[in-house]
């Protein structure tokens, strides 16, 4: 029978040592590798004042990686939250800020400043008494404001915009009523309703989210009153002059578990319908982050193909 001497003993330990650290240091490289791309910078919490809604309006900004050592200008997407959430859902929850700097790094997306404003229970519209008047706000103030403060390039073919549920219904009418204003338009899970949908909404519930931005005590078709005609995604896709909706490239996404689906299908099959050029996406998924957050890449590459000639 073979006995190893106390010298072999230590031999091979040193041996087994040497490939444990190999192989820890060799994780150790992958990990620095796949964290080596350049990170952009996050500023939170910041404010604009505004006359039209006579009060601060906080937003959150993401800077891509070379901002601040360039000085270059950058294209724009501006970046919309969904109901009951703030300016900084995107980053919190959506991650946007890890998204954007991986993208930009493996040239999937061009450097880009993404612009989270808080938009509040706004909709992002116009209140139908003309109080809150956020889409004002958004086009004669914030979007000048920005402009004004970063190197942007603030031009309709260098601007995007994006965002999901509440913010996608505020992408869909932003991009439809101002279509001067945006190069492309990426809307995922959209809170877009079908007019059955819109009066067969319990009470409670149109109270309490709907009423606000176009009426209180109304019931069943009374809803469809003419304001909300103006900014429902459906009825704008339906009425505006094709070729104006077409100066802007649109990309839709909702999940086939999501609640929005008829109104998203049902915009799909619209759009079709008068032959507007649109990228129409169905994913397995629900309304959640998880869903968005998987999608938004796509959505920024979408909109990133509009800043190129």
């Amino acid at each position: 029978m073979k006995t190893m001497s106390l010298s072999g003993t230590m031999r091979s330990r040193k041996f087994i040592g040497g490939i444990i650290l190999a192989l820890i240091m060799l994780g150790s490289v992958g990990y620095l590798s796949a964290q080596s791309f350049s990170q952009g910078q996050v500023q939170e919490g910041l404010k604009v004042e505004s006359k039209i809604l006579g009060k601060e309006v906080r937003y959150t900004i993401y800077l891509p990686p070379d901002y601040q050592t360039s000085n270059r200008r950058y294209p724009v997407v501006y970046l919309l939250h969904g109901y009951t959430d703030n300016d900084t859902g995107w980053l919190q929850f959506g991650e946007i800020n890890q998204t954007a700097d991986r993208a930009i790094a493996e040239q999937q997306i061009p450097p880009m400043i993404i612009v989270m404003p808080d938009g509040g229970v706004s909709w992002y519209i116009n209140d139908y008494q003309g109080k809150v008047r956020y889409e004002d706000f958004f086009f004669q103030e914030f979007i000048p404001y920005i402009d004004a403060t970063y190197r942007t390039r603030p031009e309709k073919e260098f601007r995007g915009i994006a965002g999901l549920s509440m913010g996608g219904w505020g992408t869909l009418i932003y991009a439809l009523r101002h279509p001067e204003m945006f190069a492309a338009a990426a809307a995922f899970s959209a809170a877009v309703w079908t007019d059955e949908e819109v009066i067969a909404t319990e009470d409670k519930v149109y109270e309490r989210i709907f009423a606000p931005l176009f009426g209180p005590g109304l019931k069943g078709k009374d809803r469809l009153t003419a304001h909300f005609r103006s900014y429902n995604p459906l009825d704008l896709v339906k009425t505006l002059p094709v070729e104006k909706i077409k100066t802007v490239r649109f990309y839709l996404d909702c999940g086939d578990d999501d609640f929005l689906y008829k109104g998203n299908a049902a915009l799909h099959v619209a759009m079709r319908d008068r032959k507007i050029p649109h990228e129409c996406r169905m994913r397995d998924g629900g309304h959640t982050w998880s869903y968005w957050r998987t999608g938004i890449l796509e959505g920024l590459k979408f909109i990133g193909e509009s800043f190129h000639r």
